[in-house]
C-alpha cells in the first residue's frame, strides 16, 4: 500500500460499500488492540456507495474471502475512479484507518476463494433491480409481506403521499399490528425527510408501525435514528429485502416465484464463517 492507493470496502450488515485514499503512511501503534495496532490514515470519500451501483464483476472480486487484497482484473481501478468522478461525488472530508497486511506480488483476488453466498444474493439483487423498478418494487414488497401473513393495500402508481402500501395481519386485515410501508426504489440512499414523511403518514392512517425499504440504502442521518425508533420502524435495504425474499420464497405465489426463478445449493463454509 501506499498514499494514494484506492481503498474500497464492504460494509458489515449494510448493502453499501465504502470508498476512500489512502493519505498516510504505514504507522505501528502499541496501545492497539490486536491487528488494531496496524494502520494508515484513509480519507473517506463514500461510505454508503449502494451495492448496485457496481457491475457484477466488481462485486465478485470484492466478494474475496482474503482480507485484504489487490483488485486488479477487468481495469478495476480505472472504472471505480471513474464512478468516483462521475457518480460519487466527494462528501466532506472524513478521517479514518485501515488496517494494514500483506500482499503477495502480482497477487489477484479473483484467483481467491470468494464469498459465494454474498455472490449468489448480489445476482438476485440485480435480477431485482432490472425486472421490479419503480412501482414493481412495492408490488415485491407487498407479497413479501402476504406470504408474512398480512393482508394488503397497494397503492396504485402515482403520487402515495407517503404511502405505497398499508398491511395488517388477520383474514380481513383489521389486525394488529397495522403497518405503512414506504417504498424507495432508487440507487440513491434516503435521508432523514424520507423517514419523517413515514412517521407522519403513520399518524395520518393510524398505524402502529412502520416500514421504509430503500433500494439504495440509508444515509447516516437515518441510521442513527434506529435506536430512537425501534418500536415503530424497520429500515430494509437490498440486502434486507434479499434476505426477506428468501425466508418466504416457498410461500410466494407460483406467478411471482416465475418472475424471480431461484434454486436451493448448498456451499462449503468458509473458515471465517465457522
Amino acid at each position: 500500500m501506499k498514499p494514494g492507493d484506492l481503498v474500497v470496502t464492504p460494509r458489515k450488515g449494510k448493502s453499501a460499500i465504502a470508498i476512500g485514499e489512502i493519505t498516510g503512511a504505514y504507522t505501528y501503534d502499541p496501545d492497539g488492540t490486536g491487528l488494531y495496532r496496524h494502520y494508515r490514515e484513509v480519507k473517506w470519500f463514500r461510505l454508503d456507495v449502494p451495492r448496485a451501483a457496481f457491475e457484477q464483476d466488481l462485486l465478485y472480486s470484492f466478494g474475496a474471502y482474503t482480507t485484504i487484497c489487490e483488485i486488479r482484473r477487468n481495469d478495476a481501478e480505472r472504472r471505480v475512479r471513474d464512478k468516483l468522478r462521475q457518480g460519487f461525488p466527494a462528501v466532506s472530508a472524513m478521517s479514518g484507518t485501515v488496517r494494514d497486511g500483506a500482499l503477495e506480488p502480482g497477487f489477484d483476488s479473483d484467483e481467491e476463494s470468494v464469498d459465494l453466498v454474498r455472490l449468489a444474493r448480489d445476482q438476485i439483487a440485480r435480477h431485482i433491480e432490472i425486472h421490479f423498478k419503480g412501482h414493481g418494487l412495492a408490488r415485491l414488497v407487498a407479497a413479501i409481506l402476504e406470504a408474512q401473513g398480512y393482508e394488503t393495500f397497494v397503492s396504485p402508481e402515482g403520487p402515495d403521499k407517503g404511502i405505497d402500501i398499508l398491511a395488517a395481519p388477520g383474514p380481513l386485515g383489521f389486525g394488529r399490528p397495522r403497518i405503512c410501508v414506504q417504498v424507495k426504489s432508487g440507487s440513491t440512499p434516503v435521508d432523514r425527510p424520507t423517514l419523517d414523511q413515514l412517521l407522519g403518514a403513520m399518524s395520518n392512517v393510524g398505524a402502529d408501525q412502520g416500514l421504509l425499504v430503500s433500494w439504495g440504502g440509508f444515509k447516516s442521518s437515518v441510521d442513527r435514528e434506529v435506536a430512537n425508533q425501534f418500536f415503530r420502524i424497520r429500515l430494509w435495504d437490498s440486502d434486507a429485502l434479499v434476505e426477506q425474499l428468501l425466508g418466504t420464497y416457498d410461500r410466494l405465489s407460483g406467478e411471482l416465484r416465475a418472475e424471480i426463478p431461484l434454486q436451493r445449493a448448498w456451499v462449503l463454509v468458509s473458515p471465517e464463517d465457522e
